[in-house]
């Protein structure tokens, strides 16, 4: 029976993982709301988001897998470099744009096409098989369209508006940003929608990358080389775009701004990414795109509790779809990993799962 347990609780591992990341990476999206409505320069605060990952994840790096550490080719700094740009400073730069466009909620929505795009990829480059005639691979496509569904029903269909749990927080610099942006969001969220899309598509590439670079290189190590080219991208795209501001625009105080960049950094870009890269080794890329539509149903309630955004039926809905599309994912999953367990090979946990049609 305890072993038993043991088993189960070491499978559920990589599911507790992701939903723990999908948390943390919820409130990066209300503290990225919070900086911009505070005057900070979103690219500036990618670029510091960048530098204190890098700054905490080297050490880890080299006191962790000092060891274990294999020599660094060309490939492998090929593929951490493209790991920053699709998973760093490319990507993080169009996803706050198209945050402070539209809303924390809408831009999260606008991710949810990743899992569908990352099935599609890992399917081409035979990280997965459709395997569409058995039980699992029929699960792991309609749990994709479910919550593709279910995101485009949460993203364009409003209903009527819930207001479950008002809160009296007066945050800085909030209400007065809100009310302002309400009067040209109209005119702005086609962009907004644009670069959602494209920050999707971005991190689509950064899992399937994450995928395979996770294979060749250790996971600290993996996330602190790819930390530091982001670094430099996004240092080098800040200082080309700098406003009129000039370096008093790179000035943090004991404020919001200096927790933004702390928050994102360590937690998001540094231990997060890290254990992104651990999850995609152990069960593979759309195990880890799967928990991204969990990410809508965390930023709707943070935002209704912090940021004052509206609830809607089509909220309540598409979360619910949501759910489904996941757990159907999961299931599939647990249903294509039973042929390789029965295999018996020892590092079966440790490679991408391959569906046997």
């Amino acid at each position: 029976m305890a072993g038993k347990l043991i088993c189960l609780l070491e499978g559920m591992k990589p599911t507790i993982a992701m939903v723990m990341i999908q948390i943390a990476w919820g409130g990066i999206n209300v503290l990225y709301k919070l900086a911009k409505n505070d005057g900070m320069s979103m690219k500036i605060m990618i670029a510091y988001r960048m530098i204190f990952a890098t700054a905490s994840m080297l050490p880890l790096a080299f006191i962790l897998e000092r060891k274990s550490r294999p020599r660094l080719t060309g490939r492998i700094f090929f593929l951490s470099f493209m790991l920053g740009m699709f998973g760093g400073s490319l990507t993080q730069n169009l996803y706050v744009e198209s945050l402070v466009l539209t809303s924390a909620t809408f831009a999260a929505a606008m991710t949810n096409l990743t899992p569908a795009l990352t099935f599609i990829m890992a399917i081409i480059l035979r990280m997965e098989r459709l395997a569409i005639r058995s039980d699992g691979g029929k699960a792991k496509v309609l749990g994709t369209i479910l919550s593709v569904g279910g995101a485009m029903i949460f993203t364009f269909y409003k209903g009527i508006g819930i207001n479950i749990w008002p809160t009296n927080l007066h945050l800085p610099h909030h209400h007065h940003a809100m009310a302002a942006a309400s009067k040209h969001t109209s005119a702005k969220q086609a962009l907004g929608a644009f670069l959602g899309v494209g920050s999707g598509v971005c991190l689509a590439i950064w899992t399937i990358i994450q995928a395979k670079l996770s294979k060749l290189y250790p996971p600290y190590s993996a996330t602190a080389l790819a930390s530091v080219c982001a670094s430099i991208q996004s240092v080098a795209y800040a200082m080309c775009t700098q406003g009129p501001e000039g370096w008093a625009a790179w000035k943090l105080g004991w404020d919001i701004r200096l927790l933004t960049v702390l928050y994102t950094g360590v937690i998001g870009s540094g231990l997060m990414a890290a254990l992104v890269a651990w999850v995609a080794r152990v069960r593979g890329p759309l195990f880890v795109s799967a928990f991204y539509p969990l990410l809508l149903v965390i930023v709707a309630i943070a935002g209704s509790l912090i940021l004052d955004e509206l609830l809607h039926l089509g909220s309540i809905l598409g979360a619910v779809f949501i759910i489904m599309g996941l757990y159907s994912v999961l299931w599939g999953k647990g249903e294509d990993d039973q042929p390789n367990a029965l295999k018996g090979s020892k590092d079966s946990g440790l490679r991408d799962v391959t569906v046997q049609a």
